[in-house]
């Protein structure tokens, strides 16, 4: 049984190319740097007296840097390429953390915090675009699931040292977050050849030139029922630490370990996960049917009495429904690309997960103050069923062909 497990574990790792290890150890690098905007809500209020709607207004212009700079850095890597993209995108968000340390009144904050996201989140588009070159079409859903990995290790480093430097001074948060982006941008020059991509090296080609992403009304679709499934799905970060501190008495020593489940779980299971399911079935079935599992997750917590062992039960389940999607989700979109137009789609996709991530604090939260929790719990499983019945529908239309112009 043992030799058994080790030997499926050694499976689901090996194929995968040496430049898509380095790329992730560079994503493990920056991650683990990421504390400062985690923090970045305290630090407004306690350390630079900010009232709690600046400090909320100053976190929507993240959101919005974020979508910004996604839509910048896809343009940008499908003309210039994702390695020179990667490279700047770290060093100048790297710049702009250290540099929004010393910004102290609210005006310079807005902006600061504007920018730094801008240019740290054009950083995203290059990078997908990257891990869909360096690996190989039957083992693309493994490598963005080490990406993956690598973000969800670097989150637990940085979230830990975050809080460690955070009693100390606020200010080293954004030193650290800022000398791990060019530590980074580094490694990956050091370890990274460079790489002509980009229609500016493609156009003397004879290249087949995909339209753009917005012309693609699957892929469209697909942005929508992403945004759809990540708006639940981000309540377990955003919504229901409160639920279950406020409704079912859990104290914050035991919600920091449900949170921290998240992603021991799919460090664990992952990568040998995808291993078994990758091209046995339809990309829709695993994304469908993971979105199902967060929806359920989400409907037991309503009928689950209160105690550690449902919160742990819930998290469980709705962490397992995110490792059936999110991998696959990637490769959904990755196929209908070409080099042309590839950080357009990894733009969009990045963008959607962005709205997301701004609506559903600010949804779920009117909903739980107009109806209360009971209302809110219900609604996301029957969201995550319309997500999941559009993916299913998506799943038949896929074989339309991809516009293309020569």
């Amino acid at each position: 049984m043992i030799s058994t497990t080790r030997q499926l574990y050694k499976n689901a790792y090996t194929g995968l190319s040496r430049n898509t290890w380095y790329l992730s150890l560079v994503m493990l690098i920056n991650r683990s740097g990421t504390m400062a905007v985690p923090f970045m809500t305290m630090y407004c209020t306690q350390s630079l007296h900010f009232s709690i709607t600046q400090a909320g207004f100053i976190m929507g212009l993240f959101g919005l840097g974020s979508i910004v700079g996604a839509a910048i850095g896809g343009r940008i890597t499908d003309r210039f390429g994702f390695y020179p993209q990667q490279v700047a995108s770290l060093i100048l968000g790297g710049v702009m953390f250290i540099v929004t340390a010393y910004q102290h009144t609210y005006i310079s904050i807005c902006i600061s915090a504007f920018i730094l996201n801008v240019c740290n989140d054009s950083f995203r588009p290059a990078n997908a675009t990257a891990i869909a070159f360096y690996s190989k079409h039957e083992n693309r859903t493994r490598s963005y699931s080490l990406n993956r990995l690598a973000i969800n290790l670097g989150w637990a480093v940085g979230g830990a040292l975050g809080g460690f430097l955070a009693s100390v001074n606020y200010k080293l948060l954004f030193w650290v977050d800022g000398c791990t982006n060019i530590a980074a941008a580094f490694l990956l020059l050091k370890l990274l050849p460079y790489v002509q991509s980009g229609t500016k090296h493609l156009k003397e080609k004879h290249t087949i030139i995909r339209q753009p992403a917005y012309k693609d009304k699957i892929y469209l679709a697909f942005i929508v029922l992403t945004i759809l499934f990540a708006a639940c799905f981000f309540q377990l970060f955003t919504i229901l630490p409160v639920f279950f501190k406020t409704q079912w008495k859990l104290n914050e020593q035991f919600i920091g370990i449900l949170m921290a489940l998240n992603g021991v779980i799919i460090v664990l299971i992952e990568m040998i996960l995808v291993y078994s399911l990758e091209g046995i079935r339809p990309l829709t079935t695993f994304i469908r049917t993971g979105i199902l599992c967060v929806g359920l997750g989400y409907a037991l917590i309503n009928i689950f009495s209160a105690s550690g062992f449902s919160a742990i039960l819930c998290v469980s389940i709705i962490t397992i429904g995110e490792i059936l999607s999110m991998p696959f989700m990637n490769s959904f979109w990755i196929k209908r690309t070409s080099e042309t137009n590839r950080g357009q789609y990894a733009a969009m996709y990045t963008i959607a997960w962005s709205v997301a991530q701004i609506a559903a604090p600010t949804l779920g939260s009117q909903v739980v103050e107009q109806f209360g929790y009971n209302v809110l719990l219900w609604m996301l499983p029957a969201v995550c069923l319309i997500a999941s019945a559009g993916f299913m529908v998506l799943g038949t239309r896929i074989n339309e062909p991809v516009p293309i112009t020569e």
